[in-house]
């Protein structure tokens, strides 16, 4: 599908474009300026070559960015220790195609569902809302979080762990759409597509697919509402798909095109991006290849201190107190434990409030620690015992980084 099918069927309506930082209203624009720096500083990530813009888009706040077209927008990590939920403000930006929306009539947009289904749609947002609808608190995160910090270095976007987040999204389940078209016996997948589209006609169309029964399942939602606003435009405004549980590349922002499918779908972003060693870790040994792949699924388990920085200086012999995030992809965190001299101890940590079995869970413990430099480790336990690698995991692609991370102090 080309840019000119896509013009075709996303209707847009011009609106003065708000052009303070962050003062849009209703999410609705964001004009083409805002491919631009409104603000500029620069950032350390903790990989080699980690410097980095830190710019300011509208409806966000300064964050560390990747690229600029398409935009590619990292959260500094200090924002995961204000809270468990991420604001909206400084929520990641991934984009995999230079056309970006940036101007959506909210009230005009349409979805369609189309294909293998027995009544094919053409929803409002207002006619989404009249469905059932369903809540939760669910982490987002890219497959590609932490890859800068893969040994032997892959190529890709080098992210360090700000590819994440964790928000409230309130929408309808895809299931009620589907049911409201009736899905024909033989379907076997189901396609989705957004408003962002190539440049180059040569580039494939980003779209992705989910098997019926997974498309089916109840919690595939599609999200019109993040932490009780409507969603901001660089994360999909007005509506996009969230897949609870799964990387974000199934996320579909400004999802436009439901197709149900009597085969596998296997464009570019299915067949041949986005996947992983077909096998249990989903890794290999550094520096070699797979002999087979899978599409990238559901996440591992991770966890992460979030109150000390790397590299921190802090008080010998005071009460320190340690917190952070844990998250898996759907069981739930059953515990955490964290280490202060390098993995041979372990103290299990007190959890926080339980959001729901695909969000953050937080944690906290306090430590004293004795002059001298300290490796501060934390790994957690999901609800069926998984838990994390002493080493790191690698695979070609920089997927799915998984271990007991490592935050080093020093206490004087």
């Amino acid at each position: 599908m080309d840019d000119t099918d896509k013009a075709k069927r996303s209707p847009f309506a011009r609106r003065q474009f708000l052009r303070a930082a962050g003062a849009l209203g209703a999410g609705s624009m964001i004009g083409a300026q805002a491919l631009d720096a409104l603000a500029a500083s620069t950032y350390m990530l903790p990989i080699g070559n980690g410097e980095r813009p830190v710019l300011q888009y509208p409806q966000k706040r300064p964050l560390i960015v990747l690229t600029s077209r398409p935009p590619q927008l990292e959260t500094p990590f200090e924002v995961f220790n204000e809270s468990v939920i991420t604001p909206n403000d400084a929520f990641f930006v991934r984009y995999h195609l230079a056309g970006v929306p940036t101007d959506i009539d909210g009230d005009a947009f349409r979805i369609n569902v189309k294909g293998k289904v027995n009544t094919p749609l053409t929803l409002s947002v207002a006619e989404l809302k009249k469905l059932d609808s369903i809540e939760y608190v669910a982490v987002n995160q890219c497959s590609g979080n932490s890859r800068g910090l893969f040994n032997p270095r892959v190529a890709g976007g080098q992210l360090a762990n700000g590819a994440m987040g964790n928000a409230k999204w309130r929408g309808t389940p895809l299931k009620a759409v589907l049911d409201k078209a009736g899905v024909q016996a033989g379907a076997k997948q189901v396609r989705f597509d957004g408003l962002d589209g190539p440049v180059l006609p040569t580039t494939p169309d980003f779209a992705k697919a989910l098997d019926v029964d997974h498309a089916m399942d109840g919690e595939v939602m599609i999200a019109y509402s993040m932490n009780d606003a409507d969603l901001p435009m660089l994360n999909g405004y007005p509506v996009r798909l969230i897949v609870p549980g799964y990387y974000g590349t199934y996320w579909v922002k400004h999802l436009n095109e439901i197709t149900v499918l009597d085969g596998v779908l296997d464009n570019f972003w299915m067949a041949t991006a986005y996947r992983i060693p077909d096998d249990a870790c989903a890794c290999v040994p550094p520096g070699t290849g797979p002999k087979k792949t899978t599409p990238i699924n559901r996440f591992d388990i991770r966890s992460f201190i979030t109150s000390v920085k790397d590299g921190a200086k802090v008080k010998a012999g005071s009460p320190l107190h340690l917190r952070g995030i844990a998250f898996d992809g759907g069981f739930g965190i059953r515990e955490v434990d964290v280490s202060t001299d390098g993995g041979r101890t372990w103290k299990e940590a007190t959890l926080g409030k339980d959001l729901g079995k695909y969000s953050f869970r937080e944690w906290q413990t306090t430590v004293a620690l004795g002059r001298g430099t300290h490796e501060l480790k934390v790994r957690a336990v999901n609800a069926i015992g998984q838990s994390q690698p002493s080493a790191p995991l690698w695979n070609p692609a920089g997927y799915m980084r998984n271990v007991v991370e490592t935050t080093r102090v020093t206490a004087a």
